[in-house]
This record gives structure tokens, C-alpha cells and sequence, in this order.
């Protein structure tokens, strides 16, 4: 191998190893983060259960219960522990991820020119916004209705008529609400997404309205498969993400605007003669 072929190996594995290192710190970090908030939440874990156990009990409210007897029950020896286990990384997730969604904008955003960061920056601050947003009406909203829906079905004891109760088991009222948040929280991340893309011309407001009446179908196929099957959450997850779509078109005409405005910007400031640089004397 010659000399000079070996410069060149040093000089591309120098960078490599650099961001190596740079990637090495973020997983660190964000590992770290996660998992001190894990120790968190799963110190807290019984007290967080009892919260998310709020709307089942507004559920009974609604339904004309006392929420005082409001039970759950598990009938395997680990489940409850198993339980607050997966709440600890659900939360862990949840408190974290605004620390990795730094990490991972800091690893990139040596490799952005300084336009590109100051446009990435405001979807950064937004996603787990809209995230919280998704999840508080989860919170708030449908799992009370859900909780409520479940309930009318139950059948009060006769002499002709057996009682049927409604006894969740605690394993599978964390994987509702939880799927209820995480289907939410996703499809509010719907304008982020969109905007980024038509960001960088990879969509346009003109595609986006054309393909209007494909997004509503699978707005409710994706309702039907992430939510529980009830109509109720199902319409109820279709009908944002309807709304967020327009939303979303909203959005993309507003930036192609803007990209509009600057292009044109640019081009009367090169064919203005005043801004071209004078021509040097004899």
C-alpha cells in the first residue's frame, strides 16, 4: 500500500472514530436519563397506577356507581410486580424522551447548516408538546368514555338474570390506557412529521389534499387496529387524526409560502445592481 493511500485512510477513519465517540455519549446519556427515570416511576409506581386509575373512577360517575368500590384485580402472583415494571419504562419513556430527542438533535446538528438547525429547533420543542397534548386527552376525555362504555354493560342479578361485573385485571387496564396515550401521542405527531417533510420538499400541500380521501381511510383502519375494538375510541382516535391532517395541510401551504417569499427575496436581491460588488478601478 503506498503512502499516500494510507493518508487517506487515516484521514477518512479520523472522522469516524470521532463520531463514534460523539454517538457513545449520546446513548449514554439518554440511557442514563431513561433509566434514572425508570428508578423513578418504579418507585412511585403504586402511586402512578392509583393516578391512572382516576378516569376509570370518573367512568363510574358517569355510569352511576360509587366510585369508592372501584376494584381491580390480578390473579397471577407476579402480575402486579410485572405491571409496575412496565409502568416504570412507560413513565421512563415518557420523562425521558425530551432528553433523547436532544441527544439525537445534538448528534445531527454538527451535520446541519445553521438555517437547517434553526428550522429543526421549533419541531424539537413541538413534538413533545403535541405528545402531551394527545396524551391529556386520553387522560381526560377517552378513557372516562371508554371506561364508561365498558361499564353499561354490565348486568345487575335477578331472579332470571345472572350479575355481571366489570373486574379489570390491573395487567390489562395499563395496556389499555397505555395503548390509548401511545396511539394518541403518535398521531399528534402528525404536523411535525408533515411539516419536516414538506420542510425539505419531500411533500406538498398540493399532494397532501389530493390524497385527502386515502388519509381519512386509513386514519380509521389505523384507529381500528391500535385502539381496543369498540367504536367509541375508534372514532374517537379517526376524527383527530382527520382533523390533524387538515392541520397538516394548513401547515404545508404556510411553508411553501414562506420558501416562496424567501426565493423571491433572493432573486430581486441578486438582480439588484446596487447589492453587486463594485467593479475594482484601473
Amino acid at each position: 500500500m503506498s503512502s499516500t493511500e494510507q493518508d487517506e485512510i487515516e484521514k477518512s477513519s479520523a472522522p469516524l472514530i470521532e463520531h463514534l465517540i460523539e454517538l457513545r455519549k449520546r446513548l449514554i446519556w439518554s440511557i442514563g436519563g431513561f433509566f434514572g427515570a425508570f428508578l423513578v416511576c418504579f418507585f412511585f409506581a403504586k402511586q402512578l397506577f392509583n393516578l391512572l386509575v382516576v378516569p376509570f373512577k370518573w367512568a363510574t360517575q358517569w355510569a352511576g356507581l360509587d366510585p369508592q368500590k372501584v376494584e381491580l384485580i390480578y390473579t397471577a402472583p407476579q402480575e402486579f410486580f410485572f405491571t409496575q415494571i412496565k409502568l416504570a419504562m412507560f413513565g421512563g419513556m415518557v420523562i425521558a424522551f425530551p432528553l433523547i430527542a436532544t441527544q439525537i438533535y445534538k448528534f445531527i446538528a454538527p451535520g446541519l447548516y445553521k438555517n437547517e438547525r434553526a428550522a429543526f429547533l421549533p419541531f424539537l420543542i413541538a413534538s413533545p408538546l403535541l405528545f402531551l397534548l394527545g396524551a391529556s386527552l386520553v387522560y381526560f376525555f377517552f378513557t372516562p368514555m371508554v371506561m364508561w362504555f365498558f361499564l353499561a354493560m354490565q348486568q345487575a342479578g335477578s331472579a332470571d338474570q345472572v350479575q355481571i361485573s366489570l373486574l379489570p385485571k390491573v395487567s390489562e387496564y395499563l395496556s389499555l390506557i397505555m395503548t390509548l396515550i401511545f396511539s394518541f401521542g403518535l398521531v399528534f405527531q402528525l404536523p411535525v412529521v408533515t411539516s419536516l417533510m414538506a420542510r425539505v420538499g419531500l411533500l406538498t400541500s398540493k399532494a397532501l389534499a389530493e390524497k385527502r380521501k386515502w388519509a381519512i381511510v386509513i386514519a380509521f383502519v389505523v384507529a381500528a387496529v391500535l385502539t381496543p375494538p369498540d367504536p367509541l375510541s375508534q372514532i374517537g382516535l379517526a376524527l383527530p387524526t382527520i382533523i390533524l391532517y387538515e392541520i397538516s395541510i394548513i401547515t404545508a401551504r404556510m411553508i411553501e409560502r414562506t420558501r416562496a417569499k424567501e426565493e423571491a427575496a433572493r432573486q430581486e436581491e441578486a438582480a439588484d445592481p446596487e447589492h453587486s460588488s463594485p467593479e475594482t478601478p484601473a
